[in-house]
């Protein structure tokens, strides 16, 4: 068994590194300045994608914003308040079946509802709420796993000393499981800043001539501007170094994000 468990890891790795060499080597010619710094023109056959890339920060990161304060805060409350019970069962199996539905259908509820219903349009707050409900069940989850890893000497001795519930929560319990949920958010960032189905009807737009000045503003995105391309563009094959150069900015987009809440979390458990 361990033979097939390495075996499996291997290739997941393999695979994983294969994919990375492929953009690599086919995206690189196309990273240049002007297309780093540049929005695109003629038909998307020129320019750059900086309207993308900033658009896909301010989503990743807005709805990081808005569904880690949310995870942490019903994980508190689930972890440390709540009564076992049939409610509890409730919620965590409404949470289990979230994290397994599709991300358009994510895209959709928020086509109906954030768009339509609320009047917000295709916009970036739009997006960036779509964004964090579909994130938030993988946040709510490691963060609960996360508060149970805290171990309940922590707790009995701070409520020895005379501190509150919430003062052993806020002060003890937290600080402790904080670099255990930022793993939660990393996942969560990871997958808000890669999906296209959840932005398209919500946020992102084939083209956007300026740069978003609001929240209710539309944007573009790297995603959506790959998908574009490779299906919907007048040139396909005259863009298709242009598909694989977004592509490999978007990977060192990712990781370079990932990297700074890996280093904060590696600085956070140096402290403890």
């Amino acid at each position: 068994m361990w033979n097939v468990f390495r075996s499996a890891s291997l290739i997941n790795a393999a695979a994983l590194g294969i994919i990375c060499i492929f953009l690599f080597v086919n995206g690189l010619p196309a990273i240049t300045w002007e297309f780093l710094s540049q929005s695109p023109r003629d038909s998307m056959t020129a320019g750059g994608i900086l309207p993308c890339i900033i658009g896909t920060v301010i989503l990743s990161v807005g709805s990081m914003l808005v569904s880690f304060p949310l995870g942490v805060a019903t994980a508190i409350y689930l972890n440390e308040y709540a009564r076992p019970g049939k409610t509890v069962r409730l919620i965590r199996l409404g949470i289990a079946n979230l994290a397994g539905v599709p991300s358009v259908v994510f895209g959709l509820f928020g086509l109906a509802f954030f768009v339509t219903f609320l009047g917000m349009g295709v916009s970036i707050m739009s997006g960036v709420l779509t964004l964090a409900i579909l994130v938030l069940p993988v946040i709510i989850g490691t963060a609960e796993e996360a508060l149970k890893s805290v171990p309940s000497t922590y707790r009995e001795a701070s409520l020895g000393l005379g501190a509150t519930k919430w003062q052993t929560i806020r002060m003890v319990v937290l600080p402790a499981a904080l670099p255990g949920m930022l793993t939660g958010a990393i996942l969560g960032l990871s997958r808000a800043a890669g999906e296209t189905a959840a932005i398209m009807f919500t946020a992102a737009v084939f083209f956007a001539p300026k740069l978003p000045t609001s929240i209710f503003s539309d944007v573009m995105a790297l995603p959506y501007h790959i998908y574009v391309l490779a299906t919907a563009g007048t040139e396909i094959e005259k863009t298709r170094p242009l598909q694989y150069g977004t592509a490999l900015v978007l990977i060192a987009l990712v990781l370079g994000m990932n990297l700074i809440a890996i280093i904060y979390r590696a600085k956070l458990q140096r402290k403890r």
